[in-house]
């Protein structure tokens, strides 16, 4: 749930992150920002985006992963 992740995150940090994730994959940087920032519901994000639900969920699994990995 990207609401509840927002009181034990480093906003700062994510954003550092964010910054070297969206140099190798923006559109999987796109994606942290519109569920995690904007609040974007799946669908909401795959409209936005012009990709399909399934591709939002596949970004979306590698960005926490990887950012899980990178912010410890």
């Amino acid at each position: 749930d990207p609401k509840a992740a927002h009181s034990t995150v480093d906003v700062l940090a994510l954003d550092e992150a964010l910054t070297r994730l969206a140099k190798e994959y923006p559109r999987v940087a796109e994606v942290v920002k519109l569920r995690f920032f904007g609040g974007l519901k799946r669908r909401e994000v795959a409209q936005t985006l012009g990709v399909s639900i399934a591709t939002v969920d596949d970004d979306w699994a590698y960005a926490k992963g990887r950012l899980k990995s990178e912010l410890g």
